[in-house]
């Protein structure tokens, strides 16, 4: 299709798109919800800082009507119907376009991952989500509605700031919790490595390589959003980008860390099942040399020859017999001392 087509990729929520609209300045806030682009249009010309979050980006017609209504360009819309960005952010003069990846612990080491489209313009937030239940950005909405901090003093840069800066903190919930899951994993792995044991690795391996494809390109972005010379940022609001950029490299290396730990897992893992095999092989070596001489010496007394040496002897059956256990025991003690049983 040509560039720019809508054309939504990624999973449908069950739930309709629902916008929701937060409007405030340093003294006053409102919050309101609608259902259509139309409902929310009159809202936005409000003075003041306006957010407006649109949940489900599976409508197109929705993302089309608000991109015509903003003129915004179809490559930004292609790319906000599109859920499976890398991290990036792009100048368009009149706007900032923003796209990240939000991950959600949802406990057990486990999380959840959902692309988010910013638009960052003059007093104007715009925010797309994919639509799953919840968001990192509770904690930013409580200190708008209630004023504290700098929030409802500052503008839409901070807004922005204040957004990317939840994500990245949330990124380090996940962190520990698969920290906490390497940790139980290395204690099984030195006790009891078995099969599901390189499951889990192969699983946290998987979700480190994801974690680290959302990660190291959001430093690029955070990188731009402190340095570039966009109009749409403040002198004031670059010194707190400087902050995130900090935590995305801290992130960075807590992810590396992670994956050399699970490439030197993989490794004692693989020791350990050769080095339980060696064991095995070791204790059937020693077995097999204790019953080399005793095969050796019941098969010299199963010949039939007719003219045997003690054939008649009378305590022949037991003497053979007291010969084999001393022969065997005195074997047994020898590969003790040598360490080899």
């Amino acid at each position: 299709m040509p560039p720019g087509s809508l054309v939504h990729i990624g999973d449908t929520p069950a739930a309709a798109v629902s916008i929701e609209l937060i409007g405030y300045d340093p003294d006053s806030f409102e919050e309101q919800r609608f259902q259509s682009v139309d409902e929310c249009l009159p809202s936005l010309k409000r003075p003041g800082i306006t957010w407006v979050n649109v949940e489900g980006v599976h409508n197109v017609e929705i993302i089309r009507h608000l991109g015509e209504q903003y003129a915004l360009h179809p490559l930004v819309l292609e790319d906000i119907v599109n859920t499976v960005q890398r991290s990036k952010i792009e100048d368009y003069d009149d706007y900032l376009f923003i796209v990240l990846r939000m991950l959600r612990s949802t406990g057990g080491g486990d999380f959840t991952s959902e692309q988010l489209s910013m638009i960052l313009a003059p007093n104007l937030l715009f925010t797309f989500q994919e639509g799953l239940q919840g968001d990192v950005f509770d904690t930013v909405r409580e200190r708008l509605r209630t004023g504290k901090g700098k929030g409802r003093g500052m503008g839409a840069d901070y807004l922005a700031y204040a957004l990317i800066d939840a994500i990245v903190d949330s990124y380090f919930s996940v962190l520990e919790d698969l920290g906490e899951r390497i940790v139980n994993l290395e204690e099984e792995l030195t006790l009891s490595p078995d099969k599901s044991t390189l499951l889990m690795i192969n699983d946290i391996k998987k979700e480190i390589i994801y974690l680290r494809k959302a990660v190291w390109p959001l430093r690029e972005a955070v990188s731009f959003l402190e340095r570039g010379d966009s109009h749409l940022l403040t002198p004031a609001t670059r010194i707190y980008f400087r902050d995130i950029y900090d935590h995305t490299v801290q992130v960075i290396e807590t992810v590396e860390t992670y994956r050399d730990l699970l490439s030197g897992m993989l490794d004692l893992y693989l020791s350990s099942i050769s080095n339980r095999t060696n064991e095995i092989m070791k204790f059937l070596a020693a077995i097999g040399t204790i019953f080399m001489p005793l095969t050796f010496l019941v098969g010299v007394y199963g010949m039939n020859f007719k003219h045997m040496p003690e054939l008649e002897w009378h305590y022949g059956y037991y003497a053979v017999w007291i010969f084999m256990v001393a022969l065997s025991v005195v074997m047994i003690l020898y590969f003790k001392r040598k360490r080899w049983l």
